[in-house]
């Protein structure tokens, strides 16, 4: 492809003094001539030393040992041209060396290397100045030293320079720079996208491929990738993948553009101009494992964007993909399995998988590549999600037994995703059935036990998903898989808990199950996890008896209190004081009720609302709603699930399986129903709020002491809440009229605590207590009359009188939030009984 970059060992073509012979026994000599005051010695001792350090390695570890580095540095910048010329050649020989460039580093010669860049210096300076910095910046403080210095504008400026070991230098140099993310930008201000896309024409291919290299790495920056498509670089690179000529550079051509094609409006230019059916097509003719598997990772880089996908389903890119899987190549498969993740995010592309790709990803299953094994189950995880053809396919093509057998894979990601598929399959009578007879329960054990806690929760999904027949309890039950899913209860992972409770609820469904989970302690486990704030949920309170105790909304509402204990968390509500014999309403119903005068309902919601439980874990919700019937704690069911409770309970002369048939017909019907109900009705976040939180925890949490942080977390509600107010001006404060205006503008009587500017006293103290448990301050929460509520804090007084050495119990104090915030009322006295009353 061209002519050769003329090798750096070559000695410069002009200004040649007479030879001055050194071996490494003279070595010593030459290096004490560079201290002469005679500019010839120095020139003819430097261009001596040049070619001694071009025979090896070895040289240029004994002119480090003579302390040639230090005396060479003093002349790169030698007033006398060929003196800074030769010196600078040396270094330039000699920086390819590990222990030279430690030297130069500490030298800090990056300053007077970038100094020798300038317009008016010797191309042959600029040759060997840009080579020994190359060299020096593959380590990352060189980089640092390069940018700092302000040396990416000269190299940029070489890019230009009309010798080819200057450009292939310079771009080098560029390259490793801009692996720093601080350089992409700097070099993108710069404008380097012109100068490297006219390094794309050069005759040397090595310059060409240092070229496509640096825009590789700078192409992940989306500016830059609009820049390089205002610059005609996408027809540059599309020109490179059509020339046979340039086949070398196919690779790097094509990871370029596969980072441009994240960028809907550069695929959308792309198909327009028909460059993306070329693309495919390159991709479907080419033999080249590297280019088939970058194909692969650009295809999967552009279906993260929804439109992406739409484009790429209009070019068939799943008939080219489905093609790269049958290549015998295994980082052709991985990257294609992964390309078909990405893509089955589009249904039309999941269909399309469904009906050709599904067999040869069985197939995969069975390699003894285990990353080709992780990424095809991972593919078919994607494909059977809410899609029983893809379900019925997977078994179609014979698949439940490998994917049985890859729950014992390697790989943790292979694991936890043929879990997954299981599930998904297990939503079919049928397959469920199938997949139970293979042993599934006891294959199970063994991934609960994992450390890793995606497996451990897909593995307790599936445990879920299968327990719901007694056959496979005793199966789960006799192969010890018990013990492993209780222990499960202690994990720190929010979703691991949630389905390792949904799968200890569907477990206990026979008695000697349920008697084996409680020997086992879960019933412990569970009392303690709905104990703290962080680790309940509705999964683990389901399974106590107590559950008004943790039903904070109700609990307040009926007995005004809320201890220290008592967590708030997100869906706490405040509808105000119930009577007695009225039915409690959920914050559901009370905002489907018409706008009134009522009193407002406050709501507390810091983060979105999460996704409704798919039809895949509707099914085992039956056997939480059998469990809570007989406990008749009913206001706690969904009305779909009583409904199909009701249902099964109706058959009670029938058999199990009879009934859990019963049961998933049902479901299909009801599961349209649900997803009817939550597109008309979500739980709105307040973002507010969480900004509140965040800002508390940035700034009050560090504090060191609980009443330093009681009294700054008292200022701070007090202040969003509209300031503190005079005891004499109370009723001069309108809150009344701008909640009634929130209520308006909202539509609605529930109104997020965020919105409320002007709160009075039970607004704020709900916010105290809200703000104060998300940060670990104990206070209870109290009702009084008259729109009156305080908090109440426990706290160790600062100068304890007493015996030295003993720890006074704690005082316990109310929190002023409207007069005088962040004041501490002691409990008890008068003016405590002020605060509350007056």
């Amino acid at each position: 492809m061209g002519k050769k970059v003329k090798k750096e060992e070559e000695p410069p073509p002009k200004d040649v003094f007479d030879p001055l012979l050194i071996e490494s026994k003279t070595a010593a000599t030459v290096v004490l001539m560079l201290g002469s005051p005679e500019e010839e010695v120095l020139a003819k001792a430097c261009d001596a030393l040049y070619k001694f350090a071009s025979k090896g390695d070895e040289n240029k570890v004994t002119l480090l040992g003579l302390g040639a580095v230090e005396r060479l540095y003093k002349l790169i910048s030698h007033e006398d041209p060929i003196v800074r010329r030769n010196a600078i050649m040396v270094f330039g020989i000699m920086a390819s060396n590990h222990d030279v460039k430690k030297l130069l580093r500490e030298l800090d010669v990056t300053s007077s290397l970038i100094s020798a860049l300038a317009p008016e210096e010797d191309v042959v300076i600029h040759e060997f100045a840009t080579l020994c910095l190359a060299h020096m910046a593959l380590e990352y403080t060189t980089k640092v030293q390069i940018f700092e210095q302000g040396g990416l504008e000269p190299l940029i400026r070489l890019l230009g320079s009309p010798d080819p070991d200057v450009k292939k230098n310079s771009v080098e140099c560029i390259y490793l720079l801009v692996q720093d993310f601080q350089s992409r930008a700097a070099v993108r201000a710069l404008n380097v996208i012109p100068p490297l896309l006219e390094l794309l024409k050069s005759e040397y291919p090595v310059i060409q491929l240092l070229a496509l290299k640096t825009f590789e790495i700078i192409s992940k920056d989306r500016e830059t990738r609009i820049i390089l498509g205002e610059n005609k670089g996408l027809d540059c690179l599309l020109k490179i993948l059509e020339t046979n000529e340039f086949s070398d550079l196919h690779v790097e051509a094509l990871a370029v553009l596969g980072n441009c094609l994240e960028d809907v409006h550069i695929l959308q230019l792309i198909q327009q101009t028909g460059g993306l059916k070329k693309l495919l097509s390159f991709v479907g003719v080419s033999t080249v494992p590297d280019i088939q598997k970058n194909a692969a990772k650009a295809i999967t880089k552009a279906a993260y964007d929804s439109e992406n996908r739409k484009i790429l389903n209009e070019e068939d890119a799943e008939r080219c993909l489905i093609n790269l899987l049958e290549i015998d190549n295994d980082g052709v498969k991985v990257a294609a399995s992964q390309a078909i993740s990405a893509m089955c995010e589009n249904l039309a592309s999941k269909r399309a998988f469904g009906l050709q790709g599904i067999p040869q990803l069985v197939q995969l299953l069975s390699s003894d590549n285990e990353e080709v094994k992780e990424a095809a189950v991972t593919a078919l995880a994607n494909l059977t999600a809410a899609s029983p053809s893809n379900a019925s396919a997977v078994a179609k093509a014979e698949g439940i037994e490998p994917l049985v057998n890859t729950l014992n894979a390697q790989r943790d990601g292979a694991v936890a995703n043929a879990a997954t598929v299981l599930t998904n399959l297990a939503m079919q009578e049928p397959f469920r059935i199938n997949i139970q007879s293979r042993g599934v329960m006891s294959a199970l054990v063994e991934p609960l036990r994992s450390t890793n806690s995606q497996v451990q929760s897909k593995a307790a999904s599936a445990v879920a998903a299968f327990g719901c027949h007694a056959d496979a309890r005793t199966e789960f039950r006799n192969a010890g898989g018990l013990g492993p899913l209780v222990e499960l209860l202690h994990s720190k992972n929010e979703e691991v808990r949630r389905n390792v409770c949904w799968a200890v609820m569907v477990c206990a469904s026979d008695e000697l199950t349920a008697v084996e989970l409680c020997r086992l302690g879960a019933l412990d486990i569970l009392e303690e996890i709905n104990l703290s704030a962080g680790r309940k949920s509705s999964f683990s309170e389901a399974a106590l008896e107590k559950l008004l105790d943790n039903n904070l909304p109700q609990k307040y509402s009926q007995m005004g209190y809320l201890s220290s204990s008592n967590i708030i968390t997100d869906g706490f509500y405040d509808c105000g004081q119930v009577k007695p014999g009225v039915k409690f309403l959920s914050l559901e119903e009370l905002s489907m009720q018409k706008l009134t005068d009522h009193r407002a309902i406050i709501f507390i919601n810091a983060k979105p609302r999460e996704e409704a439980c798919s039809t895949n874990i509707l099914y085992s919700f039956v056997v939480f709603g059998l469990f809570i019937i007989k406990r008749k704690d009913f206001p706690y069911l969904s009305p779909q699930i009583m409904h199909i409770v009701f249902c099964v309970r109706k058959g009670k002369g029938k058999k199990e399986e009879e009934k859990m048939k019963e049961v998933m017909q049902i479901v299909s019907k009801v599961q349209d129903e649900i997803n009817l109900e939550n597109s008309h009705w979500l739980r709105p976040a307040d973002f507010i709020l969480l900004d509140y939180i965040n800002d508390v925890s940035k700034t009050i949490l560090p504090l060191t002491t609980t009443r330093e942080q009681v009294v700054a977390l008292a200022q701070f509600v007090a202040d969003k809440m509209g300031g503190p107010i005079e005891r004499d001006k109370l009723h001069d404060f309108n809150w009344e009229l701008h909640i009634s205006e929130i209520e308006f503008e909202l539509k609605c009587n529930v109104v997020p605590i965020g919105k409320v500017k002007k709160g009075t006293f039970y607004h704020r103290a709900l916010l105290f207590k809200v703000i104060a448990d998300r940060i670990g301050i104990g206070c209870s929460l109290v009702r009084g009359k008259y729109n009156r509520a305080w908090n109440e804090v426990k706290l160790v007084d600062d100068s304890p009188q007493g015996i030295a050495g003993l720890l006074l119990p704690p005082q316990e104090y109310i929190v002023d939030l409207m007069f005088e915030p962040g004041s501490l009322i002691k409990q008890g006295s008068a003016e405590a009984d002020q605060y509350k009353h007056i």
